[in-house]
């Protein structure tokens, strides 16, 4: 389940890292973060909650969704003051920067049993640094074009990639 919404988050970080760039409007992209922040979270509360249920997964996930749900409030209301949503991202950047030691290092006896996985530690790693750059356009210290550029790239790299590779190939791409 979690490539498939991988796939959802897709076709939300493209039209919204072109959103950044200054094409397209604001609710839009915050509609189809709303329904991709809707789809994220009921995904990780289902991933936790089917036997045998996968906890790790599921926290990250419902973390994501909560955050594209607060950005997806933002645009379709016209926040002006986004402290909040940059807040919530450094919060979601400190639970990736620890997804991300977790999975360079692996901890197979804990109740997750993380084994290492050298492209997930990769991917939650530039995931911490989009969050981080999140919260510094949200303090008007980092521009939205380099938002809308991490956007672009990472959802090719660490979204795109990785999915099509694990369908087609049946691994991560490292």
């Amino acid at each position: 389940m979690t490539l498939v919404l991988l796939i959802a988050i897709t076709m939300m970080w493209f039209p919204l890292g072109l959103f950044f760039l200054g094409t397209g409007d604001a609710k839009t992209c915050g509609a189809m973060t709303l329904f991709v922040g809707i789809i994220v979270t009921l995904g990780g509360i289902l991933q936790g909650a089917i036997p045998p249920g996968n906890l790790w997964d599921a926290t990250i996930l419902i973390a994501f969704g909560l955050l594209y749900l607060v950005i997806a409030h933002a645009l379709l209301w016209g926040v002006e003051n986004m402290k909040s949503v940059a807040n919530a991202s450094l919060m979601l950047a400190v639970l990736c920067a620890i997804y991300a030691i977790a999975n360079l290092n692996g901890y197979p006896n804990g109740l997750a049993k993380v084994a290492a996985t050298p492209y997930l530690a990769f991917m939650f790693t530039t995931f911490t640094i989009l969050l981080v750059v999140v919260w510094a356009n949200g303090y008007g210290k980092v521009s939205g074009k380099v938002v809308g550029w991490l956007l672009l790239v990472l959802n090719f790299v660490c979204l795109v990639l990785p999915v099509f590779d694990l369908f087609l190939f049946g691994k991560l791409p490292f």
